[in-house]
């Protein structure tokens, strides 16, 4: 489903604020730190807490191989002025239904700076452009309006609850599903680039709103990346 463009670990998506790229080992001490804290990973479906420290290295190689072989995109999101700090991560990831499922974390001390809105555009985006996508989906456990906010704001339109398997969290748990459909995606891009924007959206995140006349870039230079083994 991915295409060759991404199977490479110099590529890399530039945002406004934000560089997304494959992860390294030597990310593992920030995953390790942040993906492990309660908050964070209570909301998610795999991510275990505490986050044992012999995990890290096989989920850091289990995405990069999976990159590698196009099925799925999995990328750290960074700050484009520190690419080697990882904050979060976010990915893509193939269904049977053939839409491809976003999801994506990011550490407390960078919520409520709107990060996530931005990753997430970023790779919706990105998705649309290199392939033939009818429509994106997602989810959120429904205690979890902060992520809710960022999909509705990607475009995303809520199809309704439904108890989710989290294997993680050891049981059924209540969800929210999202889908955005192509047509959507196409229609909220006209309007940006024609510089509408809805009020309450330019109030609420003034500051931290990504400029949507700046489409993420795709990069394959490797001279701002740092490969590491796989």
């Amino acid at each position: 489903m991915f295409p060759e463009l991404t199977r490479d670990d110099v590529f890399r998506l530039e945002t406004r604020r934000l560089w997304l790229r494959w992860p390294r080992i030597a990310d593992a001490n920030a995953i390790l730190r942040q993906a492990g804290e309660k908050a964070v990973a209570e909301m998610t479906a795999s991510i275990p807490h505490p986050y044992p420290s012999q995990a890290v290295e096989p989920f850091i190689f289990g995405a990069r191989k999976g990159n590698a072989l196009g099925e799925h995109l999995v990328l750290a999101i960074t700050p484009r002025s520190k690419p080697n700090e990882l904050i979060g991560m976010i990915g893509a990831h193939k269904q049977a239904s053939g839409v491809p499922f976003i999801g994506y974390w990011l550490g407390t001390p960078h919520w409520g700076k709107g990060y996530a809105t931005e990753a997430v555009q970023g790779l919706i985006d990105t998705l649309f452009s290199l392939i033939d996508l009818a429509a994106i989906e997602a989810d959120t456990r429904v205690i979890n309006p902060a992520s809710r906010r960022v999909l509705e704001k990607s475009g995303f339109r809520s199809e309704g609850s439904f108890l989710k398997s989290l294997p993680a969290r050891g049981g059924l748990f209540p969800c929210e599903q999202f889908r955005l459909d192509r047509s959507t995606w196409s229609a909220l891009k006209s309007w940006s680039a024609s510089g509408w924007a809805h009020a309450p959206d330019l109030a609420e995140e003034a500051s931290d709103a990504p400029e949507p006349e700046l489409p993420p870039r795709l990069q394959q230079s490797q001279s701002l990346a740092e490969p590491c083994p796989a």
